[in-house]
Formats: C-alpha cells, sequence, structure tokens
C-alpha cells in the first residue's frame, strides 16, 4: 500500500509539473496594425514585418516564449486585448491617463511626437514661426491634420490635408507643400524611402511615450515584458532596431536609450516605482 501511495504521488506530481510546463511554454498573444509601416507591415510570403514586430518578437525570446502575432485595425485591438484575445499588444501604442485608468503600460520604449519633414535643399524650420506663409500637408483624419488645423491662423500657415501619408510626402516633394507634418518615426521612414524628403523641426512639448499596453490584471507580465525592455536598452537592442528601421541613429535623450525607473510610464495609473534591477541575461 505504501509502496502504492508513492508511485501515485509521484503520478500527481508528474501531471503537475506537466501541467506547470506546458503554461510556462504557452505562446504569448500580441496583436499590430498590419498596415502602420514601418512598426507593422505586410511582408512578401505573407505575416508582418517592421520595427514592433522585431522589437516584441526578441522580448518573447529573451522571455523564453513563442510569440503569436495578429494583425487588425488599430480601433479593435484595445477592445480585444480587454476581451481577453490577446496578453498584450504589439502595436505602438501613446500612454495616455485616459488609457491608463484601463489597462497597464510598459514603460515607453519610443517616444512619439510631432515632426515636420522637408524636401531636401529647403531651408530648414528653426521655430513654427518661421511658417508664415508656408503649406502644410498632412494626412486628413488625422491628430496632426487636427493640429494643423487649430494652429494654422495662428502661424499663418495653410493646409492641405490627403487621404493618405503617402500622399502627404508627396506633395511636399512636388512642390505643392513646404512641409509634412506627422509622427517623428513615420517622417523618419520617409526619409529613407525618399531621398529628397528629410526630417526636420520636432515639437518636443508633443513627446509621449510609446509604450505596450496589457490588462489590468496582468501586473506579473506586464512588469516582466518590463525587465526585458530594461535589458534590451541597456545592451543596445533596442537603439539598433530603431536605426535599422527609421534610419537613423537614437539620441542619448531617445526612450530607445532611457532605462526609466520603476516598472511603467512615470506618473500614469499603474505605475510601480519600486526600485529593481531587471535580470538581464
Amino acid at each position: 500500500m505504501a509502496v502504492a501511495r508513492i508511485m501515485l504521488a509521484l503520478a500527481a506530481a508528474a501531471a503537475v509539473a506537466a501541467a506547470t510546463s506546458s503554461v510556462a511554454q504557452a505562446p504569448l498573444r500580441c496583436a499590430v496594425d498590419g498596415t502602420f509601416a514601418p512598426h507593422a507591415m505586410p511582408k512578401l510570403g505573407g505575416g508582418v514585418e517592421g520595427f514592433n514586430v522585431d522589437l516584441f518578437t526578441e522580448v518573447a525570446r529573451r522571455m523564453g516564449r513563442q510569440l503569436t502575432i495578429d494583425s487588425a485595425s488599430f480601433a479593435g485591438l484595445i477592445p480585444a486585448m480587454n476581451a481577453g484575445r490577446y496578453d498584450f499588444l504589439c502595436a505602438p501604442t501613446t500612454a495616455t491617463p485616459e488609457r491608463a485608468q484601463n489597462m497597464l503600460f510598459t514603460e515607453g520604449y519610443l517616444f512619439t511626437a510631432f515632426q515636420f519633414g522637408i524636401r531636401r535643399g529647403s531651408a530648414p524650420i528653426a521655430s513654427l514661426e518661421d511658417l508664415q506663409g508656408k503649406t502644410i500637408s498632412v494626412n486628413k483624419g488625422s491628430v496632426y491634420d487636427t493640429w494643423a488645423q487649430a494652429n494654422a491662423a495662428r502661424y499663418g500657415f495653410t493646409v492641405q490635408a490627403y487621404d493618405t501619408n503617402t500622399d502627404a510626402v508627396q506633395a511636399v516633394l512636388s512642390g505643392r507643400a513646404y512641409a509634412n507634418l506627422a509622427g517623428n518615426t513615420v517622417v523618419k521612414y520617409a526619409a529613407t524611402r525618399n531621398p529628397q524628403f528629410v526630417p526636420d523641426l520636432l515639437l518636443k512639448e508633443t513627446r509621449a511615450h510609446w509604450a505596450a499596453p496589457f490588462p489590468l490584471q496582468s501586473v506579473a507580465l506586464r512588469n516582466e515584458v518590463d525587465h526585458v525592455i530594461e535589458c534590451m536598452k541597456k545592451d543596445g537592442t533596442i537603439a539598433r532596431l530603431s536605426e535599422k528601421w527609421f534610419g537613423m541613429k537614437p539620441d542619448a535623450d531617445d526612450a530607445e536609450n532611457i532605462v526609466f525607473p520603476g516598472s511603467g510610464v512615470p506618473g500614469l495609473p499603474g505605475y510601480d516605482p519600486t526600485p529593481h534591477t531587471a535580470p538581464c541575461r
């Protein structure tokens, strides 16, 4: 009887260990907007590629996990995550106080900010006052369109809105507009595709964290991913991915190179200021 009880106990322990191992190796599930180049975009042969795809594939690898990346419209990603379809989002997501009420964020891995792009050889924009009498192109309906329309009278420029930012960049290259206003990473990427288009004035006052969001209950997973992101900053991985996809080496004060204290975005709900040392391998 004693031997039988021992055998049963060993079998039960083995079953628990197998179940635990299975859970530990379960693929992480995330999603991106697969049309937001160069963060995620279709690749030949199927699937998506881009900065965020590379970033979180490496995060998962360092965690010893497989990663499943779905591609869908950004508008549906946050509701799908909160409904349990995804463990987190790989899509670049602006960390705001309003969003942080309903989800957890890692620390920022990039800063997003408004930036102008101009045609090579044009006089640089030193300040917004330099836009007096000029024409600015924007992607219709974007936050950049909203900002431009709201500030056109103040700074004396006119606004041309296009259905895509690609068309807005072409307006600059053809001379229909003096500058294109878009997000900094999009402007940098457009410059890598069009040698006659160059990044110009960055509006640092618009700067915000792009971070990975998690459901509110996923504190442990958020912290684990946050710590891996810190390690990837320390060893230069995120900076190298940034230069690969955006065509420019990030500055020392860019988020790719800053390890923020605590876990999450400082100053937002869900931020944990507890000091820690990330277990970098």
